[in-house]
């Protein structure tokens, strides 16, 4: 709006509960409606009007007691300033009779059609009206979409002015303009705002409203009302891109929603504030599901502090806690770099709907006929765009994760589509839940960046030897990656499916994989004796059957070539995709190899070359053990690591937890000629924690099974023998080739 508008409407609210700059913090129904016209083209004043609304009661006495006590003072107020006094008795009365009264007085004045509301402040409008009218699905007049602040208005021509300080009384003295206050209110005190207002200062403060607005028409300012505040009817969704700049001073995060709450519900539970475009982004946790948290922005400071201010505020049953939040996590839900999910979600005023539970197989034509009705029984929800509105999520090897999109182009072709809620669709139930463009983003970014075997943080083994069991890194592909094991597959399992290839493995060259509860996770590597078997091998086995012999399961495995740099960038946690596994030829930007972007640390530099390790005992304590104590002391220098992966290489690291498991050899004998010699030097472990009703050094043999350890180098110590205050069990082994302890066995292993 440009021009002068022809009417402003000094409008000022009261509830029972906080006011000044509290108002509406407490969620306290509106009690108070009073207002004044003001003819901008002729500079006057119209009469006062107050609407009384009467306390939502549910017992008949008392709402009979207090409708007495609400007719007794109509009466006082109609002497003692208000030119007219009105009651009603619901909020959506008061705003019907309120639109009712405004459009009769200005229609009798005759002089203009626009008009717009003047607050002081925004409380009055954003806090108040919008959000009791939300909380009640009460549909607002047009009128209270747009309104003037009057702060704002005189700080135009007073900019050293400060928003928050400024009221009416200081503004009436800063224009020189005499207001009439009550006898019993003190104007330059400072109002206690977790107070209720008298209910004779509505008026007074709308008749105080009233004249600053004729001081800032006259001259010599002659103000031009022209640009007021609006209030979004609507909450738009839409994209955001991780390289978008979002100010921390923006954006707040919401806690404790009801799980099935989507984007509208946010953007109802904030109404009267303008959230930015697709600015409320749902949380999922690490299952995908939505954890009753989201991150909304804002679309300046001032609303993101208004936000704050709904701290504890209802959504249905439940408070919701309102807390400050920064730009960078609201990138971390809502942001996205897929060009995919950019064209799925360009169209807008679209719902989105989310299927769960899809077969894998699951195509574009089924999930169509999924939402088509069958025989006209059933109600139509087609889906927006045919297939170009269903979205399949995947991993990073193109591997569908039973997830998908589906847009549809109004919200009753959506609650139709919502009915289907657990149909079957092949031999499955499809689970369906509302969806929005940030949890599309958000579920995107969490398949497309998890890698196919993510690890921990690398285990603190700096006191342990780093023994290299792997070639040094090359493009030399002699390496054998197997996925999809049936997961009671053991080595001699593994043995029996290569057959004619197992006289190729290397010594101790299967590499089991374990899962964080020490499990195996369905993937293997094995090193080959030269890049042709391996190959001759990949080209022969490849999705052919193994059988277990712990287990009457059997399941077809994909063996794929790889090098041992390829194996190791995987064993610490890239991904490698399979369907570049076959090229013999290409550079190194197209080697399948993509290190997942999980925040974490980045390992530098790229071989594990330890520092020297500190004393494990401190010197007075290393005194009262010898000989092992000077041992301990003075630690043997450790040999520099192996260089894993190549130096230009980023490498991130995962927070789930998956480890290698210890380089693998059959149990009987006969696979693997057993090697005369090793390179690396044996050492001495001591194992402090174990239980008293351990087996003894069977116990021990199986701890470190697939090392060499010989049994005569296994003994028990006792507690005294090496200074446990605690008791418990010791051991001392000797391992020629220890890197580190096998998952899920958690011993204490020091060096000795």
């Amino acid at each position: 709006m440009t021009a002068q508008v022809d009417y402003l409407v000094a409008l000022f609210t009261a509830t029972s509960g906080a006011s000044g700059e509290l108002l509406g913090s407490d969620e306290r129904e509106l009690g108070h409606l009073v207002w004044q016209l003001v003819d901008v083209k002729n500079k006057e004043l119209g009469r006062v009007n107050e609407i009384l609304i009467k306390p939502d009661l549910s017992d008949p006495t008392e709402e009979r007691e207090e409708e007495d006590v609400t007719e007794e003072s109509v009466e006082e107020e109609n002497g003692s300033g208000a030119d007219c006094v009105s009651t009603a008795a619901t909020f959506e009365a008061a705003l019907n009779l309120f639109n009712l009264q405004l459009t009769n007085e200005v229609n009798s004045m005759g002089t203009g059609t626009s008009v717009c509301l003047c607050t002081d402040g925004q409380l009055h409008i954003r806090q108040v009206i919008h959000p009791q009218a939300a909380s009640k699905n009460i549909l607002l007049p047009d009128c209270f979409y747009s309104f003037l602040d009057l702060r704002k208005e005189f700080r135009n021509h007073f900019p050293t002015s400060d928003l928050k300080a400024l009221n009416l009384h200081s503004m009436a003295e800063s224009l020189s303009t005499p207001v009439d206050v009550p006898a019993t209110w003190d104007p330059s005190a400072t109002p206690d705002p977790s107070v209720p207002l008298p209910p004779e200062m509505a008026v007074t403060q709308v008749k105080a409203m009233g004249s600053i607005v004729l001081a800032l028409l006259s001259e010599p300012l002659c103000h031009n009302f022209s640009n007021p505040e609006r209030v979004s009817e609507k909450f738009e969704t839409g994209t955001c891109s991780k390289m978008e700049k979002v100010c921390d001073s923006t954006v707040i995060r919401a806690r404790g929603l009801p799980w099935q709450s989507s984007d509208q519900d946010i953007a109802r539970f904030f109404r009267g504030l303008n959230i930015a475009k697709g600015g409320a982004a749902l949380c999922l946790n690490a299952q995908g599901r939505r954890n009753g948290e989201a991150l909304v922005r804002f679309v300046s400071e001032e609303h993101r502090d208004l936000a704050l201010q709904r701290h504890k505020h209802h959504m249905g049953n439940r408070y919701i806690e309102v807390y400050k939040a920064t730009g960078e996590d609201f990138l971390k839900i809502a942001g996205g770099t897929s060009n995919e999910a950019a064209m799925f979600l360009s169209r807008e005023d679209q719902i989105i709907v989310r299927m769960r539970g899809l077969p894998f197989t699951a195509t574009h034509e089924q999930v169509l006929a999924f939402f088509s009705p069958a025989d006209g029984l059933k109600e139509p929800c087609p889906v927006s765009g045919g297939k170009d509105g269903i979205l399949f999520v995947r991993y990073p090897d193109g591997r569908p994760t039973g997830d998908a999109f589906v847009l549809f182009a109004c919200e009753e072709h959506a609650q139709c589509a919502l009915r289907k809620h657990k149909e079957i669709l092949g031999r499955r139930y499809i689970e369906l839940f509302k969806s929005t463009a940030a949890e599309v983003q958000q579920v995107l970014n969490r398949y497309s960046s998890a890698p196919l075997i993510p690890v921990a943080p690398a285990p603190l083994v700096s006191m342990l030897p780093a023994v290299s069991l792997l070639p040094p890194p090359g493009g030399v592909r002699d390496c054998l990656r197997l996925r999809g094991l049936p997961y009671t597959a053991s080595i001699e399992d593994i043995l029996a499916f290569l057959g004619e290839f197992t006289h190729d493995i290397r010594p101790h060259g299967v590499h089991m994989v374990l899962n964080q509860q020490g499990r195996p996770s369905g993937d293997c590597f094995i090193q080959m004796t030269s890049a042709e078997r391996a190959l001759q091998a990949s080209q022969r086995l490849h999705k052919q059957v193994m059988c277990s012999q712990r287990g009457a399961n059997s399941r077809y495995v994909e063996v794929f070539p790889c090098s041992s740099e390829e194996m190791g960038l995987v064993l610490m946690g890239g991904s490698l995709s399979h369907t570049h596994t076959h090229t013999h030829s290409r550079s190194r930007s197209g080697t399948g190899l993509s290190p997942p972007p999980c925040k974490s640390r980045r390992l530098s530099p790229p071989s594990y070359s330890f520092a020297p390790a500190p004393p494990v005992l401190p010197t007075d304590a290393a005194a009262l053990y010898p000989p092992i104590g000077q041992v301990l002391l003075a630690p043997r220098p450790l040999p520099p690591g192996h260089a894993y992966y190549p130096g230009a290489a980023q490498l991130y690291m995962n927070y789930t937890a998956y480890y290698p498991s210890p380089p693998g050899s059959p149990t009987t004998v006969g696979f693997f000629p057993s090697p005369s010699s090793l390179s690396s030097p044996g050492g001495l472990v001591r194992m402090p924690g174990l239980t008293y009703s351990s087996n003894g050094v069977k116990d021990l043999i199986s701890a470190v099974q697939g090392y060499q350890s010989p049994v005569e180098s296994v003994s028990l110590l006792s507690s005294s023998l090496i200074g446990q205050s605690s008791g418990g069990d010791a051991a001392l082994m000797s391992l020629p080739a220890l890197m580190t302890k096998p998952a899920g066995q958690y011993l204490d292993l020091t060096l000795l």
